[in-house]
């Protein structure tokens, strides 16, 4: 770390908003991750921009986290800068049917603001344990909803710092990715486009889909979700299932027994643990049906 450039952070946010040599297992639903070098909480856009300046002018890579719910940081953590969206970009407002919301507000808070106002067409995301930045980005989706399906346009900024409002159609959104994805834009905020409805309806289909998310998938467990894209024309647990990897563990790294489209950290489980794991489920699944998974997980740091 250069001292000269944590104290150009520290003038720029304050000492409580830097930290050096920040464990990522502290902001990983994983629970893994070595430490990164700085790690940084902007409470405004401007911040943002100075930010991604200083990266620029120091050749420092940068990535934006939100709360980490995708997210395999390597054991020897992340040699940059990671600016922290979650906690301090999350504001919500609700206008008729339209919902704006920051990009660290959590979807599962975004979701109950929806039904608090008797709006329709979010429940699918009220369990996604993610923010709406990365949701948006990576399109995410379940049990038939997609974030393409309610977004009305997302505000961004560009790696040079112009803030951009970029409609929908315009997104090219498709199975988790984006233009955003593919440009690397910054997500700031987003606009939802939801429907009127039941109060009563809107609470019991979000209470329907958390039931199934607690019955079906390892919650008990720190993990980043689903592992694997799903293959076209299959799905990836049951082709996991089916290869006899039910229970399949690398150290403290298992593919869940529940579900086994998840890995879980079963206890101190490391990165490495977790990509030896992943690569042993890709080769036996195509060694055994020809299909090659894709990981969904987001991978950040070293890890030849």
């Amino acid at each position: 770390m250069d001292q000269n450039i944590t104290e150009i952070f520290i003038e720029l946010l304050g000492k409580d908003r830097v930290h050096v040599n920040e464990p990522m297992s502290r902001h990983t639903s994983f629970r893994i991750g070595g430490p990164a070098d700085y790690f940084l909480q902007p409470s405004d856009t401007e911040q943002i921009k100075k930010i991604l300046d200083i990266c620029r002018e120091n050749k420092l890579p940068f990535f934006v986290l939100g709360n980490g719910s995708n997210l395999l940081v390597s054991d020897t953590g992340f040699s940059g800068v990671i600016i922290q969206l979650f906690h301090n970009f999350e504001r919500i407002i609700v206008e008729d049917t339209l919902i704006r919301a920051q990009a660290g507000a959590l979807l599962s808070g975004i979701a109950v603001a929806a039904r608090d106002h008797s709006l329709t067409g979010f429940e699918f995301a009220g369990g996604i344990p993610g923010t709406l930045g990365g949701a948006v980005v990576m399109n995410a989706g379940a049990y038939g909803g997609e974030m393409k399906h309610v977004l009305k346009e997302a505000t961004v900024m560009t790696q040079s710092g112009e803030i951009i409002i970029i409609p929908a159609d315009k997104l090219n959104m498709g199975y988790r990715t984006s233009v955003i994805k593919e440009a690397g834009y910054i997500v700031l905020d987003a606009v939802l486009s939801l429907q009127k409805g039941d109060q009563k309806e809107i609470r019991a289909k979000m209470k329907e889909l958390t039931d199934l998310r607690v019955s079906k998938q390892p919650l008990e467990y720190p993990s980043a979700g689903s592992t694997f894209k799903r293959p076209e024309g299959y799905f990836a647990g049951k082709l996991i299932m089916d290869a006899g990897l039910r229970g399949y563990q690398v150290g403290g790294a298992q593919i869940s027994e529940k579900h086994c489209g998840f890995v879980i950290n079963k206890g101190n489980a490391t990165a490495s643990d977790v990509l030896r794991l992943i690569e042993d489920v890709k080769n036996r699944v195509y060694e055994q049906f020809g299909v090659n998974l894709e990981p969904e997980v987001k991978f950040l740091g070293d890890f030849k």
